[in-house]
């Protein structure tokens, strides 16, 4: 069950500082809205909303802010009308990209999203066409500090998880998207030191990239991160630490 994982190569996320908070805050306020309009308003019932306002909490988004999404999102308060998009296309060497947006002007995203692909040498598919490359699963990163991976794996077997990866400072548990909020708070509750917690996207296989196409393929995944409408970005490239050093990464 334990093994070495480039999960923090697969999934690079660069942004600038000074945006940074930004957009993070506009990104975390449309999925409370969606979440809330979805699931309804009270987080104890709805496990996306509940996620949604947690990662809102960890960014140190204001109280405020929070309630008034879900308020919007409930309909109690006016507001605009936002709808989830999945983008599926190629980047660079023939890397899979996903890309998750929530939108409320459906034919201004995709054109931006279709531009930013060419320019950066990549092109925009139809639905489905990398899809099948990835597998959904609930990624739970834990703080390796003095844990030992034996005690670490004992406990995340007994909660259920799939798999336990290794990473020089951090343990990665994969969970089934079903059993991802049991295992948290299993793992909450004998107080692992959990740094990031998410359902997500991981690939099945990696494509390798260097040289050009490897600053190509960062250069798409930044402009992509850059837009607010987007709210998540996977792909399936893997590029030597070296390189990515080299690139300022």
């Amino acid at each position: 069950m334990a093994g070495h994982s480039k999960w923090a190569n697969i999934k690079y996320k660069k942004m600038k500082e000074d945006a940074k908070r930004g957009r993070i805050f506009t990104r975390l306020t449309r999925e409370i809205i969606v979440a809330a309009r979805e699931g309804g308003g009270d987080p104890e019932t709805n496990p996306r909303l509940r996620t949604a306002i947690a990662a809102a909490k960890a960014a140190n988004m204001p109280k405020e802010n929070i309630e008034r999404a879900i308020k919007r999102g409930t309909g109690e308060l006016p507001g605009v009308t936002y709808e989830e998009i999945t983008y599926e296309g190629y980047g660079p060497g023939g890397v899979a990209v996903i890309v998750e947006a929530i939108t409320d002007n459906r034919n201004r995203t995709v054109s931006e999203i279709r531009r930013i692909f060419s320019k950066h040498g990549g092109s925009l598919g139809e639905t489905g066409c990398v899809s099948w490359l990835f597998d959904k699963k609930g990624v739970i990163t834990i703080k390796a500090q003095d844990l030992s991976e034996d005690d670490v794996l004992m406990v995340t077997l007994e909660a259920g998880a799939e798999d336990l990866k290794v990473e020089e400072d951090t343990f990665q548990v994969i969970t089934a998207p079903e059993d991802f909020e049991k295992v948290k708070n299993t793992l909450e509750r004998e107080g692992l030191p959990i740094e990031e917690a998410e359902v997500t996207l991981v690939p099945k296989n990696l494509v390798k990239v260097e040289g050009e196409k490897a600053e190509k393929v960062l250069k798409l995944m930044d402009a992509l991160e850059s837009l607010d409408e987007v709210q998540k970005t996977y792909a399936n490239f893997e590029i030597p630490e070296e390189i990515m050093a080299a690139l300022g990464a």
